[in-house]
């Protein structure tokens, strides 16, 4: 009779060696999935929530006196149009939130609060836009430059694109509306400091209009690129006289 060759054994353990490491891998590719996930559901859910919550908090902080308003037979307060030199508020100090912004093209909206300062961790990220220091106050002749998150934090100017030429960007300190008219919007490299200049796009110039910009990261979850928008004042008015007309129709 001849004998049946015994089997080495070598083959099934290695067998067992490269199926427990795939084991193993495939172990911390789940984990690592669903440490990622996790982080995208903090970044693009959670920051929203807890920041549009800290950035009601600021307006609300504000305790600006409401403006008048008539009954509904009487129809709203409209608020006096002035093209006079405006009241301007002097610079605060780093992280006060001192004015308010509303853009009748974004319906649906939130009233955002506006802080001194546009680091990231005490200003962007916990009270929304931020105002670059140095640059020009609300109504002053100059460039009145902001920031703020186009995604996460609540994200304030997420729909900056859809901004169009003549719209209004409505800024509110306690006593005075600020109504600035979108005169252009471009796409510049984030060396392109130019645009929050004086004169936006030439920093050399003396300014002699009293304009606004708004800078955000684009393209959408990028930092690659900023939009930019630049206005101008149409008007400015007391609060105490009314709501602007851009407001109202928009509520409207």
């Amino acid at each position: 009779m001849t004998a049946t060759p015994r089997r080495s054994a070598v083959p099934g353990r290695a067998s067992n060696a490269v199926y427990g490491v795939l084991g193993v891998v495939g172990e911390l590719l789940i984990t690592v999935g669903l440490l990622l996930l996790g982080f995208l559901v903090w970044q693009l859910w959670w920051t929203d929530v807890v920041g549009n919550r800290e950035q009601a908090q600021a307006v609300a902080g504000l305790e600006f006196t409401p403006a008048p308003t008539a009954s509904a037979s009487a129809g709203p307060v409209v608020a006096t149009r002035r093209t006079d030199d405006p009241p301007v508020l002097a610079e605060p100090s780093h992280a006060t939130t001192f004015a308010t912004l509303q853009v009748p093209r974004w319906t649906g909206e939130p009233i955002r609060p506006i802080s001194q300062g546009t680091d990231k961790k005490t200003v962007l990220d916990v009270l929304g836009i931020g105002h670059y220091e140095g640059t020009a106050m609300p109504g002053a002749i100059g460039n009145f430059a902001i920031a703020a998150h186009r995604t996460t934090f609540a994200k304030p100017f997420n729909r900056i694109a859809e901004l169009q030429i003549g719209d209004a960007l409505v800024v509110r300190t306690a006593d005075t509306w600020y109504v600035y008219t979108v005169t252009s919007t471009q796409i510049v490299r984030p060396s392109d400091v130019s645009v929050i200049a004086p004169v936006p796009g030439d920093a050399g110039a003396t300014p002699t209009e009293r304009s606004i910009t708004l800078t955000t990261c684009h393209p959408m979850f990028s930092a690659s690129e900023r939009f930019i928008v630049h206005g101008t004042l149409l008007y400015w008015a007391p609060v105490s006289s009314g709501t602007p007309a851009e407001l109202l129709a928009a509520a409207g």
